[in-house]
């Protein structure tokens, strides 16, 4: 049965009063409704209705100071603290490009936003969380000791909506690319022409958009020159030694509204449960490893040589999290970070389907 159907707010309400200690996500899961559902059914309890108007949103963010800001997908979790600093607005495309945080935001993709406080005794959390048109996260914005609480109410207000409704209107979740058809041996020599003569790592969209590609058919078709299938336990392997030898690496986590990228070097790595943890003071990463399908290390031709990515895709194909040696345009890649991307466990003789 479909709870969508039968479960009201007031419902929603009282099953979260009674599971405060479960994740929303989680919580929105286990009820068969999504994320965007549960909170707004708390709109007038804690929870303000706000435009997702992403231009206005991101120039007024800056004067809010230091937050942390979260970018997750089912299997990833990034959490940077910073300021949204060096803004660029666009219909489109908007970036946000400080030392900190740093985003490639597709605000066609937010549909609902939201002003959220929980109280837990004296103390009081404040997040701006924000949903696509199928209820899923795109990007959450967390408050915290050293923000600035007047910026943040003045942008509540700015923001704030006229429909305080608890109830949103869902839509069916969207896919990027249709079912992936069988390899044909034209087109994978179409990919490898097209491929090799890549010369920046933006190209790559265009490129699978072009020859109606999934990232994840492309690199399994385009032959092991190019790219080739890793062990399951790289990705942890990877974060391990990089830690200990205090190598910059670039990670990005995004979904379809937002991706978050960190770059620098990481510090703790921890394993908790199923869990891969990156656990340092101002940037945090929980990857669900047992959702890890197929581990890739791509190349990529680029002006300033080939640059090497480690890539990450889950049962349903779609890519989970990805890895590069921190590097600037216009720069060759980290010769460290090729070395430890290239002497990670391959599996041999595998398709990896």
């Amino acid at each position: 049965m479909d709870q969508r159907k039968r479960l009201s707010p007031q419902e929603i309400r009282r099953v979260r009063a009674d599971n405060r200690q479960i994740r929303e996500h989680e919580l929105a899961a286990r009820l068969g409704i999504s994320e965007a559902e549960l909170v707004a059914a708390h709109c007038s309890f804690g929870v303000v209705r706000i435009e997702p108007r992403v231009n206005d949103l991101l120039r007024g963010l800056e004067a809010v100071g230091q937050v942390m800001a979260l970018t997750r997908n089912e299997s990833a979790a990034h959490e940077k603290i910073g300021v949204y600093d060096k803004v660029v607005t666009g219909n489109k495309h908007a970036l946000v490009l400080g030392d900190d945080i740093d985003l490639r935001i597709f605000p066609e993709v937010w549909a609902h936003g939201f002003a959220v406080e929980k109280r837990n005794g004296n103390d009081i959390s404040r997040s701006l969380q924000f949903f696509d048109d199928a209820g899923k996260a795109t990007h959450k914005v967390q408050l915290g000791p050293a923000s600035d609480l007047g910026p943040y109410q003045k942008l509540v207000t700015e923001l704030k909506s006229s429909n305080q409704e608890p109830i949103v209107a869902i839509k069916p979740s969207k896919t990027e690319y249709d079912p992936e058809v069988p390899d044909q041996t034209a087109k994978t020599e179409e990919l490898r022409e097209c491929w090799s003569e890549l010369t920046d790592v933006h190209q790559f969209f265009n490129l699978l958009k072009a020859l109606k590609l999934s990232r994840r058919q492309a690199v399994r078709m385009v032959g092991e020159d190019y790219a080739w299938p890793l062990d399951k336990h790289s990705i942890g392997a990877m974060l391990q030694q990089a830690a200990e030898d205090e190598m910059p690496i670039m990670c990005f986590v995004g979904n379809r509204g937002c991706i978050q990228i960190h770059s620098g070097p990481i510090k703790s790595v921890k394993t908790i449960g199923l869990w891969t943890n990156v656990l340092d003071e101002t940037f945090q990463l929980h990857l669900a490893t047992h959702h890890l399908r197929e581990v890739w290390a791509v190349r990529k031709p680029t002006k300033d040589g080939h640059v090497t990515s480690l890539e990450a895709y889950g049962a349903d194909g779609k890519m989970i999290i990805q890895f590069f040696g921190k590097r600037h345009e216009g720069e060759g890649e980290r010769k460290d970070w090729r070395c430890l991307a290239e002497s990670l466990p391959r599996i041999r003789g595998s398709t990896a389907a």
